[in-house]
């Protein structure tokens, strides 16, 4: 099973992954997300300053305290709530409203250090509003902000393409955000799918495979049992009709276990790049090759043989990049498919060959493929060759 098979919350470095869309699932994960939040916050340095000059009155610094401390609080409930289970439309509208209210009441009546506070009520208009609403809020607030620093004389006017900037740059975020969480959805709907597909398909080839058997040897049992008192000879003969016939419906039925269990190169291509990847390792990986005219065996002795070459790049080379290619070529011994793993660790698999390069031997090898392995300048180079056969007709197979 590779790591993408797995349940989200158990995959290999889940725990220290801040989930994008996703509520917090305990208290480090909300830290996580509060620490990715709280950076923002450099913008209510001028406020601060402000209220702590002395340049007010005793009143207005309690009130200015109050009112962006109130602020502060507005805008983290929004935006650390709108990562998991955002609040009802309403409230995130009557909630923005409030933040440009604050923004522009304390700005107009404690002075133009409290302009930065336009670029909160921007940023949280394109992260919790919805798409067409954001776009007129974000703009509607660059002009309130324009125009309140013209009244208080604010000379801080880089802010403006800020807060145009940062708000249009939240929506981005919120659609990505969106999109990331509908693949996560789509996701798990298609392998629920294919499991539903593979589990109707073994129904069916069950079906196919032991109905006729299993009716027959019921209506066989029936006959052995009426002839048994008065001829014993026929009822004998029946009895060796359903072993004959119990016989060959567990050959079916190992022959479509075996087809079930061959290992497939497609899965295994699959399953290295998620395992090099997990590794910090870049793979280089053709997606979806042509294997038409790769026979089964040939292509389990190949799959067997990346499997074992990603093992070794993974655990003992400490590679940083892994080549692998599957190619079809012409030799003089006739066409063969090749896979060659490449990769450019400095830790090689040993003076000689281990235990599992020489079961990769003997796999090939009845295969009729041959193995080389060694060290290159570069790194170490692994090539399994098998015998091109004749493209399987379409519907053989279990």
């Amino acid at each position: 099973m590779t790591d993408d098979q797995l349940p989200p919350d158990v995959r290999p470095g889940a725990e220290h992954r801040i989930r994008m869309g996703q509520p917090p699932r305990n208290r480090a994960d909300a830290v996580r997300k509060l620490v990715w939040i709280l950076p923002w916050l450099v913008f209510l340095g001028a406020p601060v300053r402000d209220l702590d000059s002395g340049a007010h009155s005793t009143a207005a610094t309690v009130a200015g305290w109050l009112a962006l401390v109130s602020f502060t609080g507005v805008y983290l409930t929004l935006v650390f709530r709108n990562m998991g289970r955002p609040f009802s439309g309403p409230t995130v509208g009557a909630l923005v409203a409030l933040l440009g209210t604050l923004a522009v009441v304390l700005c107009l009546t404690l002075g133009g250090a409290w302009i930065g506070l336009f670029v909160y009520v921007s940023v949280t208009c394109g992260a919790t509003l919805p798409q067409r609403v954001a776009y007129w809020a974000v703009g509607g607030n660059t002009l309130a902000m324009l125009l309140v620093g013209l009244h208080v004389g604010s000379d801080d006017w880089s802010l403006v393409l800020v807060v145009l900037l940062l708000g249009f740059a939240m929506m981005g975020v919120k659609q990505l955000v969106r999109t990331t969480v509908e693949l996560r959805k789509a996701r798990v709907t298609v392998a629920q799918l294919a499991a539903n597909e593979e589990r109707l398909r073994l129904a069916r080839d069950l079906h196919d495979l032991l109905g006729h058997s299993l009716s027959l040897i019921t209506l066989k049992s029936e006959l052995a049992g009426r002839m048994l008192p008065d001829h014993p000879d026929k009822a004998a003969q029946q009895v060796a009709d359903i072993e004959q016939v119990s016989r060959q419906a567990l050959v079916d039925v190992r022959a479509a276990v075996s087809g079930y269990r061959r290992t497939r190169l497609s899965d295994e291509l699959a399953g290295a790049q998620v395992a090099l990847n997990a590794a910090d390792v870049i793979a280089e990986i053709p997606a979806e090759p042509d294997l038409d005219g790769l026979a089964e065996e040939g292509e389990s002795a190949l799959a067997w043989a990346l499997r074992e070459a990603v093992t070794n790049v993974v655990r003992h080379s400490g590679a940083s990049r892994c080549t692998v290619e599957v190619l079809r070529r012409q030799t003089l011994d006739g066409p063969v498919w090749e896979l060659s793993v490449e990769d450019n660790g400095s830790k090689g698999s040993g003076a000689g060959p281990g235990n599992g390069l020489t079961g990769l031997t003997e796999r090939l090898e009845k295969a009729g493929g041959t193995l080389e392995a060694g060290r290159t300048r570069h790194g170490f180079l692994l090539v399994a060759r098998v015998p091109a056969g004749t493209p399987a007709p379409v519907g053989s197979g279990a």
